[in-house]
């Protein structure tokens, strides 16, 4: 894993801003108060009136490997949830996902899904996490370019078991299709499963 430069830092800033809004809170230590290589950050907006984004920053100074190809690959990770939950609970799985990617060297593909691990909040069916293209949020908000080159920004969308294993054996591009259709609302952490 290469470092990456600090100096893009403040136009990846801007780059979030001018779409979620300004940073209101930030989380630079894990629970154990163990300062991590990255921050988590909450915004004052998100998707729409009812949402608020959550980002990692500063995960893109670290090149990761693709999986699929020998391509490097930067990128922060972007999660959306409902304006009345708690803080600590997208940031803490946004903590979670990005130290196990530092610790892999993988970066998440569109596609990919992490977990399933138990519930994601108290009494949801959701349990694990998928990776794809923001797309509640306009499309030149997905990739940013830096002095550094370009930081994709991977969309971190809630799921059940049954989905995870649909996106397992169906692949990324049906389990999309089905959310096109069906067109759940990917920011509730209590959304039913599809019918897939």
């Amino acid at each position: 894993m290469t470092p990456v430069s600090d100096r893009e830092t403040p136009g990846l800033i801007a780059h979030f801003e001018r779409t979620l809004g300004l940073i209101t809170a930030g989380w630079s230590v894990d629970p154990d108060g163990i300062k991590m290589p990255y921050q988590v950050v909450q915004f004052t907006g998100g998707s729409d009136e009812d949402s608020v984004g959550y980002a990692t920053l500063g995960l893109s100074k670290h090149s990761l490997v693709s999986t699929v190809s020998d391509q490097t690959i930067r990128h922060e990770l972007l999660m959306l949830a409902p304006k009345g939950m708690k803080p600590d609970l997208p940031a803490g799985l946004l903590q979670q996902v990005a130290s196990m990617v530092l610790k892999t060297h993988h970066a998440l593909l569109r596609g990919n899904a992490v977990g399933p691990a138990g519930a994601l909040v108290p009494g949801s069916e959701l349990t694990a996490l998928y990776a794809t293209m923001p797309s509640y949020i306009p499309t030149d908000f997905a990739t940013y370019s830096g002095a550094d080159g370009d930081v994709a920004v991977a969309w971190l969308v809630p799921i059940t078991t049954g989905e995870a294993n649909f996106v397992s054996s169906h692949g990324w591009s049906a389990f999309e299709d089905a959310l096109v259709e069906q067109d759940p609302d990917l920011v509730d952490f209590n959304r039913h499963e599809m019918e897939l």
